[in-house]
């Protein structure tokens, strides 16, 4: 039994029920036995009775009785079903965390959530793993495709997460990718604007979509079509057969940045779906692979992510090292990852 404990309510945690604040706090609690706490005026806040259904505000203080012991912790991950192995490839992907957010440098080849075709092995279904002490399993506030890696967040809490999920409506949050090109695109710095709209016919529930590209003339006259608004940056090239490129997606649709890309002639190398049907790259722009010792997985990477902290206002800027993929064709290709400027896009004159 543990002694008497008075707990202040944290800033993320107000605005919810006792019963659930404490269960999150105390999993060993049943919700009779919590009751039973209030009933008895065993539980208190700031001083008074309450019932199991009072509502908690930040800054309240809540008196908590000698409680019985948590049952022993499983392996982390265990009760999920997540295999050591798993356990340890998603903890050691932990790139930056606090109190409030987990950010994830994602590996190319896990999707982030299930769905159809992805299997049951996925970045939520191995959050469970990514408690590291805390009561709530993190739950994802945006998504990478399955093959693209870098920068994913986490929320530790249902507030931080719906806090994020404004910024990044409020285009609050910057995100930079970057990406393998097929061919040079000309000008050097500019601005898509196709808008987008889901193939028909690609799959059983959604496997295997694919998002066409409208001309932004188009897109109000076209069922389904959305806006769709890319900047690009060329950073370095390779003659003429390809360029490293930084992409900032302004919206944020479905393969926005490998369609785009697509589009204008210069599709990612190794995007299998939107590099056409000739995928060898022979230096005019178009084939998204490049051959000899360069990778033919999806050459796109979310590089960094600027975002005001939901709890503290302070700037945050993170920064993704490339995978094994990307990081072998920077060294082929003679680039250095050092040598780009933090923003590209803040060099324009």
């Amino acid at each position: 039994m543990s002694g008497v404990e008075t707990i202040t309510v944290a800033e993320d945690e107000g605005d919810q029920r006792l019963d659930r604040w404490l269960k999150k706090r105390f999993p060993q609690l049943t919700q009779g036995a919590v009751e039973k706490l209030c009933r008895t005026g065993q539980l208190r806040v700031d001083g008074g009775r309450v019932k199991a259904s009072s509502r908690l505000e930040a800054g309240m203080q809540v008196r908590v009785p000698p409680l019985p012991p948590a049952a022993p912790a499983a392996p982390r991950g265990a009760e999920a079903g997540i295999s050591p192995a798993d356990a340890a490839m998603i903890e050691a992907a932990v790139l930056w965390q606090d109190q409030h957010i987990i950010a994830l440098n994602k590996p190319p080849g896990l999707p982030s959530q299930g769905g159809s075709g992805q299997g049951d092995r996925h970045v939520d279904g191995l959050a469970e793993a990514l408690r590291f002490g805390y009561k709530e399993r993190p739950k994802l506030v945006h998504r990478l495709d399955k093959d693209t890696s870098g920068i994913l967040l986490l929320a530790r809490t249902d507030r931080v997460a719906r806090r994020l999920s404004e910024a990044f409506r409020d285009r609050t949050t910057r995100k930079i990718y970057w990406a393998v090109v097929a061919g040079v695109p000309a000008p050097a710095m500019g601005t898509i604007r196709f808008g987008l709209v889901k193939a028909p016919g690609h799959g059983k529930g959604g496997a295997g979509e694919k998002m066409l590209c409208i001309h932004p003339a188009k897109v109000n006259q076209t069922e389904g079509a959305k806006r769709a608004t890319t900047d690009y940056a060329v950073i370095e090239r390779l003659g003429s057969r390809a360029a490293w490129v930084a992409l900032v997606p302004i919206t944020g649709r479905t393969h926005q940045l490998r369609a785009h890309m697509a589009e204008i002639g210069h599709p990612i190398v190794g995007d299998g779906k939107y590099g056409g049907s000739g995928q060898e790259n022979l230096g005019d722009g178009w084939g998204a692979q490049l051959g000899g010792d360069i990778s033919r997985k999806l050459h796109l990477h979310a590089r960094s992510i600027a975002f005001d902290h939901p709890v503290t206002g302070e700037r945050i800027t993170l920064t993704a090292p490339l995978p094994a993929h990307m990081a072998k064709t920077w060294a082929t290709f003679g680039w250095r990852a050092d040598d780009a400027p933090e923003d590209p896009f803040a060099e324009a004159p």
